[in-house]
């Protein structure tokens, strides 16, 4: 039977989860309301665990040091409960190589070598090129969508992530090109990235080191 996360978790999870975001989205992609959103922050300020920040027109949360680290603790302790099996490492491996699929298809999004420039940003005006690199993010999906099956029978708070993908290629295959790779919308390498995240948290990976763990 799938594990249901902890709310409080959820809420810290979140904030790593997005990076820096208001309480309403953190509330949001954590599945709670904003009220509890709003508690769990709160406790987790006094905690030392996140902290509110504002610049100019813009404020939201972010994660600590220390809670970073009380992230991971909580879901270390989690895993263990819900994942006896080790699904999440075994998941975790077979992401490794889609995600440098992933990274290779985004580059070729943003980028177009031409004879005078190899770093030259891609217009968008080769739609042969474009959509190759659609027809890409759309196998990654396809082959994402059972591994993410495998780690919601584990945990819940893996669900969804299927979806997103799958809306945000919906939209960038209409022409909205900013749904591929934008971080300011749900695009298709925002959601990757916080799956990537949400696997390397959980399981304690460091992401800069990466490829030195045991998990390949």
């Amino acid at each position: 039977m799938t594990h249901q996360s902890e709310p409080d978790m959820l809420v810290l999870h979140a904030v790593r989860l997005v990076g820096f975001a208001d309480s309403g989205e953190v509330a949001k992609l954590a599945g709670t309301s904003h009220a509890e959103a709003l508690r769990v922050l709160t406790e987790s300020e006094h905690a030392g665990w996140v902290q509110h920040d504002a610049f100019a027109d813009l404020d939201g949360w972010s994660l600590t040091e220390s809670g970073k680290v009380e992230n991971e603790r909580q879901l270390a302790a989690e895993r263990v409960v819900a994942d006896p099996h080790d699904v999440v490492p075994a998941v975790y491996r077979n992401f490794l190589p889609l995600n440098a699929r992933l990274l290779r298809a985004v580059t070729d999004w943003q980028i177009k070598a031409t004879d005078a420039d190899q770093f030259s940003p891609n217009d968008h005006t080769d739609l042969v090129w474009d959509e190759r690199v659609l027809d890409e993010l759309a196998a990654l999906g396809r082959e994402l969508a059972p591994l993410i099956e495998r780690l919601t029978e584990v945990l819940s708070r893996f669900d969804g992530y299927t979806s997103r993908f799958d809306a945000a290629l919906v939209k960038a295959k209409a022409g909205q090109q900013d749904w591929v790779d934008k971080s300011s919308v749900d695009s298709c390498h925002r959601v990757w990235f916080q799956l990537h995240e949400d696997l390397i948290a959980t399981l304690g990976v460091d992401r800069s080191n990466e490829g030195l763990t045991g998990f390949e």
